[in-house]
C-alpha cells in the first residue's frame, strides 16, 4: 500500500470544502460546527467499518442483506424460470470446468454440453439486468414499504434525526428528512411537508442534497446485484455509504447555502403528522402498494437508460464521424491520435477531464492510466445514472485494470443520485409537495445536485483514508 494516497483522501476531505465554500452564497458565513461534527461522524463510521473491530459487525450485516437480496430472486425465478435467474444453491450435474473446457476446445464451442445451463458469461449484461435487477427494485419497493408499515424504520430514522440535530446544531426538519433518506427517496420530505413553506433556503437545499446524495434502499439490491461478483461485501458497504454521505450532505450544502435565519424547527424533531381521517393500509396492502410503486421505478429506471444511453451513442456516432474525417484529412502528421481517442468516446471522456481534479482528491491512484479511467467511470454517473458506471467498474476490475483500492473508493462515489435524470425527480418531487416555492426549488435544485455529488466524492474520500490495503474488507 502507498501512505501517499491515504494522505491524499485526507487533504481530499479538506479540499472538497474550500470547493464548496469557493461557490457559497455567503462566503463570510462558516458552518464551523456543522463542518467539525460533520466530517467527525464520517471519521467515526469509516474507522467502525474499516479499522475497528465492528467491521465484523458489517461483514455480518453484508451476510444477512445478501440473503435477502438472494431470496428477492424467488418471484422473478418464478416467472422467468432459473434459466434466465439462476439458482445459486441448485446443484450442476455433468462435465466439470476442466471438462467442459477440452469439449469446447476439441469441438463446436456453441453445441449445449450435459448440465450446462444459461449463464452470466452467456447473457448480455442489459439482458441480465432486466431479468435480475429491476425485479429486485420490485421487491424491495415492497419490503421497505411494509417495514415502514409495521412501525420498524421510523424509530431508526430518529435516532439517526437526534444524532444529526443534536451534534451539527441543523433544524429538526432538515435533519429527519436526511436521516429517512438512508432508507427512502424523495418520500421524505413527506415527513416534514407541514414545515416545507416556512423553511429557509439552507434548509430547502440541505433536504435536496440529502435526496442526491444517499441512495434509497429500494435500490440497494440493484447496484449490489451489479458488484457481487468482484466485491462480495458490497451490501454492507453500500448501507454504511449512505449512513455516511448523510454528514457528508449536510456539511457541503451548509457551506454552498449557508444559514441566514432562524429555522422554525431548531432544536427539535418535529413527529410525523398521521391524517386521523385516513385509514391505513393492512400490512400485506402496504406490501402490494409497495410493489406496485416498484414497478413504475423498475420501468422508469428502464426508460431512463433506454434514452439517455440512445443518445449518448447518436452524440457518439457523430464525433466518431467526425474523428474519423480528422484522421482522413490529417493523416501522417502524427498530432491525431489523442484528438481520435477522445473522440472515441466524447461525453464520456469530457466529463473525465471535467470530474479529473474532484477523483484526485479522493487519493483512488497515482497512476494515471487508473485515475484517469476512475475519472470517466465517476464523470459518467453525471448523464447515464449509477448503471452503466457501476457495470463498467465491475468489467476493469475483474480484467485487473484498476485495483482494488479504485474499486472500493469508486464504489462509495457512485453510491447517490448525483445525476441529471433525478434532478426532475426530486425538484418535481419537492415542488408539487410546495408548489407556491416552485422556482426557488428549481433554482436550488442545480446547488443540491453539485452538493451531492461533493458529498459523495467525501465518502470516497474517507473509504480512501481507511483502505489499508486489506482484501477481507472487500469480503473476499
Amino acid at each position: 500500500m502507498d501512505w501517499r494516497l491515504n494522505i491524499v483522501s485526507l487533504l481530499g476531505m479538506i479540499g472538497l470544502c474550500i470547493v464548496a465554500w469557493l461557490g457559497s452564497e455567503n462566503k463570510r458565513i462558516i458552518p464551523w460546527k456543522v463542518i467539525i461534527f460533520g466530517i467527525s461522524i464520517q471519521l467515526l463510521i469509516g474507522l467502525l467499518v474499516f479499522v475497528l473491530p465492528t467491521r465484523d459487525l458489517i461483514a455480518g450485516l453484508n451476510n444477512l442483506l445478501n440473503a435477502v437480496l438472494d431470496a428477492s430472486e424467488a418471484g422473478a425465478r418464478f416467472l422467468f424460470t432459473d434459466l434466465f435467474v439462476p439458482n445459486p444453491n441448485a446443484p450442476v450435474a455433468g462435465l466439470g470446468t476442466a471438462g467442459r473446457w477440452i469439449s469446447r476446445t476439441l469441438s463446436d464451442p456453441y453445441v449445449p454440453l450435459p448440465g450446462e445451463r444459461l449463464g452470466a458469461g452467456n447473457l448480455n449484461p442489459g439482458y441480465i439486468f432486466a431479468f435480475r435487477a429491476l425485479p429486485q427494485v420490485i421487491f424491495f419497493s415492497g419490503l421497505i414499504s411494509l417495514l415502514y408499515r409495521l412501525n420498524i424504520i421510523q424509530p431508526i430514522v430518529k435516532v439517526f434525526a437526534q444524532v444529526f440535530r443534536q451534534l451539527m446544531n441543523i433544524s429538526g426538519a432538515e435533519s429527519l428528512a436526511g436521516a429517512a433518506n438512508i432508507f427512502v427517496g424523495i418520500e421524505s420530505a413527506i415527513a416534514v411537508k407541514p414545515f416545507l413553506m416556512e423553511m429557509s433556503r439552507s434548509e430547502l437545499c440541505a433536504i435536496l442534497t440529502s435526496c442526491f446524495g444517499s441512495i434509497a434502499s429500494t435500490v440497494l439490491a440493484l447496484y449490489a446485484g451489479l458488484l457481487r461478483p468482484v466485491f462480495p461485501a458490497i451490501t454492507g458497504h453500500l448501507v454504511s455509504a449512505s449512513i455516511m454521505t448523510i454528514p457528508a450532505c449536510f456539511v457541503i450544502s451548509k457551506l454552498l447555502v449557508p444559514e441566514t435565519t432562524v429555522p422554525k424547527t431548531l432544536g427539535k424533531v418535529p413527529e410525523e403528522e398521521m391524517d386521523p381521517v385516513m385509514v391505513r393500509p393492512s400490512p400485506v396492502d402496504s406490501l402490494i402498494i409497495g410493489a406496485l410503486d416498484g414497478v413504475k421505478m423498475a420501468v422508469g429506471i428502464a426508460a431512463v437508460l433506454i434514452a439517455i444511453l440512445g443518445v449518448v451513442a447518436l452524440i457518439d456516432i457523430f464525433f466518431n464521424n467526425l474523428s474519423a474525417w480528422i484522421t482522413g484529412t490529417f493523416s501522417g502528421t502524427g498530432e491525431t491520435s489523442l484528438l481520435v481517442q477522445f473522440f472515441s468516446a466524447p461525453l464520456s471522456n469530457f466529463l473525465g477531464v471535467l470530474f479529473l481534479p474532484l477523483t484526485f482528491l479522493t487519493g483512488v491512484s497515482l497512476e494515471w492510466q487508473e485515475l484517469w479511467q476512475s475519472s470517466v467511470i465517476i464523470g459518467r454517473r453525471l448523464l447515464e445514472t449509477n448503471i452503466p458506471p457501476y457495470l463498467t467498474l465491475a468489467r476493469l476490475t475483474e480484467s485487473g485494470a484498476l485495483s482494488d483500492r479504485a474499486l472500493l473508493i469508486i464504489s462509495y462515489v457512485l453510491c447517490g443520485f448525483t445525476h441529471i435524470p433525478s434532478y426532475g425527480i426530486f425538484v418535481g418531487g419537492l415542488s408539487s409537495l410546495v408548489p407556491e416555492r416552485r422556482s426557488e426549488i428549481s433554482a436550488l435544485g442545480w446547488k443540491a445536485l453539485w452538493a451531492g455529488t461533493l458529498a459523495t466524492l467525501m465518502t470516497g474520500c474517507v473509504a480512501g483514508l481507511f483502505d489499508f490495503g486489506n482484501a477481507a474488507i472487500l469480503g473476499r
